[in-house]
């Protein structure tokens, strides 16, 4: 364990002195810094208090994104000499954006995941599958040395089939997985078509990030059931760091405050910069993060709809994040007056079916939204899905079957939405 995690036990008025002299140390750090020179322009520092942090403007991608190239982000702006890690990430101009950290910021990241490992009781006999690509995105990169670090022993699962990776689980006894929870659901597909049970592996542990799934309940004991293993949650970014870990009853994220400052916030027309909610509302969470020097992101709206606790019955004293993240405020769709979220639309379907590919696909007639789902699967299912959709989200929503095996695959995250709502415009 690392020393470090012994703040996790500190109470909130200590987490928040902790938390402005982390801050202070990094905005006197960057405060001439070409970005952030514009950006902390008139403050006066030392901030007196983490509430002050409000008076520095709101960070989001598009901030970051140049118009062209896969370059690194404007927060990413020491010479170059100083990194030593580059990632990519989407960027919202069409241009992958590239992710710079420096060997200071890369340990940082490290000793965030160290509360994800200590969530999921990791120690130095377990030997672990990473099952993604180890391409570009940052995926599971920091996983995988904070797990060497830790001294388990880590099996990269990169460049084979997923028929290859489940052999490599059985023949190594490997005791725990990480990749995304539609990764794990697809292991589960493939594990049945080969005649492979997944319960009889040694895996006890399933450590998902990526995507929502992991805190949400019928997802969440799909996994749990197929492999005969406890799932734990795990969420971060590129652009942000590792930012969160699951909680012990598996049914939320505990925002690692040590490290991070979070704020929930909602936004309107009439609160274009945000205003605080009240605990237990939907908001979308914003991150400073106080230990990424090579690029740091102050004030960062994430997208994550978030339901957030600070005072909670939850055995961490982070603030509480139940049921993770509820979705992406981006890919909200409004559906004849109803909200509706690509994660709850998932949460449904694998109350059915654990593995079934499906899709949903967004269009709009009339300057309405609309949505439908394609499904490989039986009548039958498509039947019980829709009185399901009409039950719990109080709308008709049409389900299509799809032949078996036309839908994509995912290995990393998945993207089960196909917008075509521009196109009808």
């Amino acid at each position: 364990m690392d020393e470090t995690r012994d703040t996790d036990r500190l109470n909130r008025t200590q987490l928040s002195e902790l938390q402005l002299s982390k801050l202070n140390k990094l905005l006197m750090e960057v405060r001439k810094r070409p970005f952030y020179k514009q950006q902390l322009k008139g403050l006066e520092l030392p901030l007196k208090s983490p509430e002050d942090l409000t008076a520095i403007p709101l960070l989001t991608k598009s901030d970051l994104v140049h118009d062209s190239k896969c370059v690194p982000g404007r927060i990413f702006d020491l010479p170059k000499h100083c990194y030593s890690r580059l990632h990519q990430t989407s960027g919202t101009k069409g241009f992958p954006m590239a992710v710079l950290d420096t060997p200071e910021d890369w340990q940082w990241w490290l000793r965030c995941w160290e509360h994800v490992l200590d969530a999921a009781g990791v120690c130095e006999s377990d030997i672990a599958m990473m099952a993604f690509s180890f391409g570009p995105f940052i995926g599971f990169w920091t996983a995988n040395d904070a797990l060497v670090r830790r001294g388990a022993m880590v099996i990269p699962g990169g460049g084979m089939s997923s028929e290859n990776r489940i052999g490599m689980i059985l023949d190594h006894e490997c005791t725990i997985v990480c990749c995304t929870p539609t990764y794990a659901l697809h292991l589960v597909e493939v594990a049945d078509k080969i005649r492979v049970s997944l319960r009889d592996s040694r895996v006890t542990r399933v450590i998902v990030a990526g995507e929502p799934g992991g805190s949400v309940p019928t997802i969440r004991h799909r996994i749990e059931q197929a492999w005969g293993a406890s799932v734990v949650d795990h969420t971060g970014a590129s652009e942000i760091g590792a930012w969160g870990f699951g909680s012990e009853d598996g049914r939320g994220i505990h925002v690692i405050e040590t490290e991070f400052i979070a704020e929930l916030l909602r936004f309107d027309e009439e609160n274009p910069q945000g205003v605080e909610v009240d605990e237990g509302e939907e908001a979308e969470l914003v991150l400073t993060s106080l230990g990424r020097f090579g690029g740091p992101a102050i004030r960062y709206r994430t997208g994550d709809v978030v339901r957030g606790y600070r005072h909670h019955q939850q055995s961490s004293p982070f603030l509480w994040l139940e049921g993770g993240v509820l979705g992406r405020a981006d890919d909200m769709l409004v559906i004849r007056g109803v909200n509706v979220f690509p994660s709850s639309i998932e949460a449904i379907v694998r109350e059915l079916d654990a593995t079934t590919e499906f899709r949903m696909i967004a269009s709009r007639l009339e300057e309405m939204d609309q949505l439908e789902i394609e499904i490989e699967a039986e009548e039958s299912l498509a039947r019980r899905l829709g009185v399901l959709f009409r039950d719990r989200l109080a709308l008709r929503v049409p389900v299509t079957c799809v032949p078996s095996g036309s839908l994509p695959r995912f290995e990393a995250k998945s993207r089960r939405m196909v917008d075509r709502r521009s196109s009808a415009r």
